[in-house]
């Protein structure tokens, strides 16, 4: 699935009621197939602690807790419960010995928090995430998010540049999330979309996160009727993108398909909340207040990262 730049927790409903970018940890299987015993040593493992564990059965224990904690933060996610998810995310963090596994956790857990309007703890997870992996651009794009919800400017623009020299040259989603900070905190407009515009060079079918970032760009340099036009494309791929969600939980995906129409209809609350501004700039008030409406009705929330 691709990193989009709110990346947050998608709830059960799949009927349009309502986060940079869910962390790259696979999805667990369904049952560990290990039986009653092994499920009663990883629930006395989480109390007791690795430290007071035999050595021997300390590897097989670890990696059942962290499988189990990283399982039930999914289920926990999918139903909403931001806080339950932190509380096993943070479980799965005190027993990973994976060092990659552990910059992947604090990223969830920092979006996670983000979501719970906590960016103070979330802007931690995130720096403790860049201090164990310096040279990954993922946790730099987080840290640029939650700078901008703390109202840091420069901090966010710093990150969000940063995030753009660790990533390959014109990497699409890089060019994309700082002409995306920049367009958020008012700087550099010009050179934002030069960026948006590099990242869909690339592209031969543009993202609708690509296509609402150049409309943004343009309704703020004014160019409100390109700007609508390329917010209407941008809606319209999400849209479709909710449905192909929808099938695939009438199939069965139930939790994978909330996970992602979760992210989905927050990327659609922002669009529509985009398309609003731009429609009320040209006179189109009442399209502009439907947007806003349907914006607000889907989670638009600037202090939980959704803007």
């Amino acid at each position: 699935m691709r990193y989009d730049r709110l990346g947050f927790p998608i709830p059960p409903e799949f009927d349009g009621a309502a986060p940079a970018e869910p962390p790259r940890i696979p999805r667990p299987a369904a049952g560990s197939g290990r039986g009653k015993r092994l499920v009663v040593i990883g629930l006395l493992a989480a109390v007791i602690g690795p430290g007071l564990l035999a050595p021997a059965a300390l590897p097989v224990v670890r990696e059942f807790v962290v499988g189990w904690s990283v399982r039930r933060a999914f289920q926990s996610e999918a139903r909403g419960q931001s806080a339950a998810a932190i509380a096993d995310v943070g479980r799965a963090l005190a027993w990973s010995d994976d060092p990659q596994l552990t910059v992947d956790l604090l990223c969830w857990r920092a979006l996670l928090r983000m979501d719970a309007r906590d960016a103070a703890g979330a802007g931690a997870d995130a720096g403790r995430a860049i201090d164990l992996a310096p040279a990954s651009a993922r946790p730099r794009r987080l840290r640029a998010l939650v700078n901008v919800v703390l109202e840091r400017p420069d901090d966010a623009v710093s990150d969000a540049e940063a995030a753009v020299e660790l990533s390959a040259a014109g990497d699409p989603e890089a060019l994309n999330h700082r002409a995306y900070v920049r367009a958020l905190v008012g700087r550099d407009l010009p050179g934002a979309l030069a960026d948006v515009e590099a990242a869909l060079a690339g592209e031969t079918e543009p993202t609708a996160e690509l296509l609402d970032t150049r409309g943004y760009v343009l309704h703020l340099l004014g160019r409100h009727q390109e700007a609508i036009d390329q917010l209407n494309l941008a809606i319209a791929s999400a849209s479709r993108r909710r449905h192909e969600a929808i099938e695939r939980a009438r199939a069965g995906d139930r939790l994978g398909a909330a996970r992602e129409l979760r992210a989905l209809d927050r990327d659609l609350a922002v669009m529509h909340h985009h398309r609003g501004l731009a429609c009320r700039a040209v006179g189109l008030d009442g399209q502009a207040e439907q947007d806003f409406a349907i914006a607000d009705h889907k989670g638009y929330d600037p202090s939980r990262g959704v803007m």
